[in-house]
């Protein structure tokens, strides 16, 4: 890489971080920005995931206080997250590109919509759950909710893009929780997966060491950026730019 072009990896990076943090989808800057390296697609990919680990740490980090009293949630969730993630990263190998790109865009305007919808699904779904069998929601979503997240971790595992997207759109359903407490999970399950599937791609991949480094430290600044702006957003903004940076996901994912 030129000096140029390792200051722009680095403040996509930074970028990248802070919006995944606040809203998920930062890979659709990262991506690009590594593309225009000259990077092999494959190597880029595998080098984005891996350098936005620290990113999405940092973001959890950043929401501790939201994630206090979900540690058995998210430990349950995070079983499903670790294989979903290690057999996306498996596909990405072995899959051509064309299997998912046909349903990606598909899978991301179906959350938005549900995600707009969301309080009113919610609230319909609460009812009906206590006409039927007066029982309140499950505290951890049940087998439905792990069953969507970790399927949505094998889509995370294969393209990281619009992966929290998804995950807010099913746990937003199916617990009975703020949109910021929400989102704290989120950034755990997205820092899951993306270590699952890097941990794949050390041993079955090509990276490009400087952009991971470059990538890394970037994002690990971002993520601690995004947490503090993040944290302090209403639920309908926080809800807005979900749709807002979706919207541009679908937008990137069917542009030829």
């Amino acid at each position: 890489m030129t000096p140029w072009e390792m200051l722009a990896v680095f403040a996509a990076g930074v970028s990248a971080g802070a919006v995944n943090t606040v809203v998920g989808s930062g890979s659709l800057i990262t991506f690009p920005v590594l593309l225009a390296t000259g990077m092999p697609p494959v190597t880029a990919a595998v080098s984005n995931t891996l350098g936005l680990i620290p990113g999405s740490i940092s973001g959890a980090i950043g929401y501790r206080a939201e994630l206090g009293g979900q540690g058995r949630r998210i430990l349950r969730m995070s079983v499903g997250a670790l294989l979903g993630g290690l057999t996306g990263a498996a596909l990405l190998l072995t899959l051509p590109a064309t299997a998912f790109e046909k349903i990606v865009p598909a899978l991301v305007s179906l959350a938005l919509v549900l995600i707009i919808f969301q309080p009113r699904i919610a609230e319909s779904v609460r009812r009906r759950r206590e006409r039927t069998s007066g029982a309140a929601a499950h505290p951890d979503g049940g087998p439905l909710l792990l069953t969507g997240l970790t399927l949505a971790s094998v889509y995370g595992g294969y393209f990281p893009a619009a992966q929290g997207i998804i995950y807010m759109a099913l746990m937003g359903m199916l617990l009975d929780e703020t949109l910021q407490r929400l989102n704290a999970v989120r950034n755990v399950l997205v820092a899951v997966v993306n270590t699952a599937a890097a941990l794949f791609f050390l041993f079955s991949a090509d990276f490009d060491w400087t952009a991971v480094a470059l990538i890394a430290a970037a994002s690990a600044l971002g993520g601690s950026i995004g947490a503090k702006v993040g944290r302090r957003l209403s639920p309908t903004v926080l809800r807005t730019l979900i749709v807002a940076v979706g919207t541009v996901a679908i937008i990137q994912l069917l542009r030829p």
